[in-house]
């Protein structure tokens, strides 16, 4: 990974791939309310305006299937693989699944040959996950993003799931990963576990991650069916990944400090040539992207759905 700190200046042109989100978006808007329609009417519709998530999360929605496979390498000190996979009923999207990459934290691998498992940790149960916990002290320095899940059952009309666990983490603004990055070994901020609560959500409290050499901007999670099975990888559901939106990495890497060598990173990788996200449909890409609102003086405020299938 590039750690360098160089000053650039970057335009805010947010070009054919931003435009081929949006794009994306509105057809799943689309194809949600004709779906509806089709079902059941204004009351289908109107239940799944109510339903387990707030009005602005829209990040996409789809009639019928689809489906798409491929793996991915995470780059880093280590790798990992992953396929994707995606379906469509109705109004919501089972995630694809995706690598979880060399820096999980999940008991899966180790760190200069120890095991390395935060979920077994007391103190991992947390919204903000930008302070070390556990004996661990330090603080994640970047630009405050509040994110909103809400985790939806794809097999019965996008329900909201109750008591599933939600593990989140991802790299600094300088693009490294606690527990395994030299200089973060005594690290553990910027990973935490949530519960989901009856509409389905929970909300992190974090930074807006970097973009570091050969890899999209991006943020892992795991799936649990209960906090009480969330102790070991072993247990999870799903693995996967959220891609952030390039006009938002944009104007974040340009003018926020501390985020100045992710200027050059991501100039060098687009969403479709990531090797993780590279291989999925657009439609299943909006789906993984959160909606941001904010600025960069004061943060920003994303939401997005998470789709299983059970």
């Amino acid at each position: 990974m590039n750690h360098s700190h160089d000053a650039h200046d970057l335009a805010h042109d947010l070009g054919l791939q931003h435009d081929l989100q949006v794009m994306a978006r509105r057809l799943f808007e689309r194809r949600r309310i004709l779906g509806l329609m089709a079902s059941g009417g204004a009351a289908a519709l109107l239940s799944a305006c109510g339903g387990g998530g707030d009005s602005s999360d829209s990040t996409g929605t789809g009639t019928g299937t689809g489906t798409g496979t491929g793996t991915g390498t995470d780059t880093g000190t280590g790798t990992g693989t992953g396929t994707g996979a995606g379906t469509t009923t109705g109004t919501c999207m089972v995630d694809p699944t995706e690598t979880e990459g060399p820096y999980p934290a999940d008991g899966s691998n180790g760190s200069r040959g120890s095991l390395v498992n935060v979920l077994s940790q007391s103190g991992v149960v947390r919204s903000d996950l930008r302070s070390s916990f556990g004996g661990m002290s330090g603080m994640a320095a970047g630009l405050p993003l509040t994110l909103k899940i809400t985790l939806v059952n794809v097999s019965t009309n996008c329900s909201p799931l109750e008591g599933y666990a939600i593990y989140l983490w991802h790299c600094t603004r300088e693009g490294e990963y606690s527990l395994y990055s030299t200089d973060l070994l005594n690290q553990n901020f910027l990973r935490g576990v949530q519960a989901t609560d009856s509409n389905g959500e929970c909300t992190f409290v974090t930074i807006f991650p970097g973009c570091y050499d050969g890899r999209w901007p991006h943020m892992h999670f795991e799936v649990f069916r209960s906090l009480n099975t969330a102790g070991s990888y072993t247990n999870k559901l799903l693995t996967s990944q959220m891609a952030m939106p390039k006009d938002v990495a944009s104007a974040v890497y340009a003018g926020v400090s501390g985020y100045s060598a992710s200027v050059s990173n991501l100039s060098r990788v687009s969403v479709t040539s990531d090797n993780v996200f590279g291989d999925n449909t657009s439609e299943q890409i909006a789906w993984q992207t959160p909606t941001f609102t904010g600025d960069t003086t004061n943060g920003h405020t994303a939401t997005i759905s998470i789709g299983i299938a059970v």
